[in-house]
């Protein structure tokens, strides 16, 4: 995976950082900012979560009005230049959302993602067919040529497992049995989805748990929903969950709600089966499927 894989989600998340602090320590609200700038506020706010892209010359403009020193400026101009960068998925923004494009750009930049799904297989994990059946029954007034360029994109994420450069990332995951027991209309397609699991779940930095029925921790995560948690090399970034909605996501990057999430992650793993158990597992239902 080349530097340009790893496309600018990083640069701008760490520059809309930067920009909130020097506004917020000016005592600067996001209506004022936007007035002075001539900008609307959901602009600032694309800003400051990262989603967008920076010329030099805006965040010039922004120091400007935020009364940032001129060495913090020239260093943020530096860096606006970083998120110019684009990552092989920006080729299918037709057919992905806006905010699922920063997704796609934290998890390639991910060391390690803990996932935990109740509804449906996670996409590194989906096969060709699961995921245009998954996206035929979500997205029901898709065209087929749209349909075939989704699932291009979910099986192209699953690249990074297996990348050399930089390592892949380890991936954690915990389906609810549920998941498993939901069969799409092809019962052979659903087999050899799950077999594809268990074959995945071979590789050294991949592990998958079953969260059984019946758990009183099952209630406790369904409760929460599916969610992900990402951890970034060295630090460079701060662990973020990511909870994907229909319309939309949320990105929680504060100590708090990170700590939050970790204890709901401890607690159903917890209560999961461990590795060879859960392949057991799979492999039995799979073999119901028949």
């Amino acid at each position: 995976m080349s530097d340009t894989d790893a496309g600018s989600t990083v640069p701008r998340r760490q520059l809309g950082r930067y920009l909130r602090q020097l506004r917020e320590n000016g005592q600067i609200t996001i209506k004022a900012a936007a007035e002075a700038l001539e900008w609307s506020t959901p602009k600032i706010w694309r800003i400051e979560n990262g989603a967008v892209s920076m010329r030099s010359l805006d965040v010039e403009q922004m120091c400007r009005v935020y009364r940032a020193p001129a060495d913090v400026t020239e260093a943020l101009m530096a860096l606006a230049k970083e998120t110019k960068a684009r990552g092989w998925w920006h080729s299918y923004g037709d057919v992905i959302p806006a905010w699922f494009e920063l997704y796609v750009g934290l998890e390639t930049a991910a060391s390690r993602l803990r996932k935990y799904e109740a509804e449906l297989m996670p996409g590194l994990l989906q096969t060709k067919a699961y995921a245009a059946e998954a996206v035929r029954v979500g997205l029901p007034e898709m065209s087929e040529a749209d349909i075939e360029r989704t699932v291009a994109v979910r099986l192209g994420r699953q690249a990074l497992l297996t990348r050399v450069l930089p390592a892949p990332p380890q991936l954690d995951v915990i389906l609810n049995e549920s998941v498993l027991r939901r069969s799409t209309d092809d019962r052979a397609a659903m087999a050899g989805q799950l077999h594809h699991i268990v074959e995945t779940g071979q590789l050294p930095n991949v592990s998958v748990r079953v969260l059984p029925l019946g758990s009183l921790h099952r209630a406790a995560a369904m409760a929460n929903g599916a969610f992900t948690i990402l951890d970034f090399p060295d630090n460079a970034e701060p662990s973020t969950v990511y909870s994907q909605g229909l319309t939309g996501a949320l990105y929680l990057d504060k100590p708090a709600e990170v700590t939050a999430y970790e204890d709901v992650w401890a607690s159903i793993h917890t209560a999961s089966l461990d590795e060879a158990a859960s392949q057991k597992l799979i492999k039995r239902i799979a073999e119901e499927l028949k």
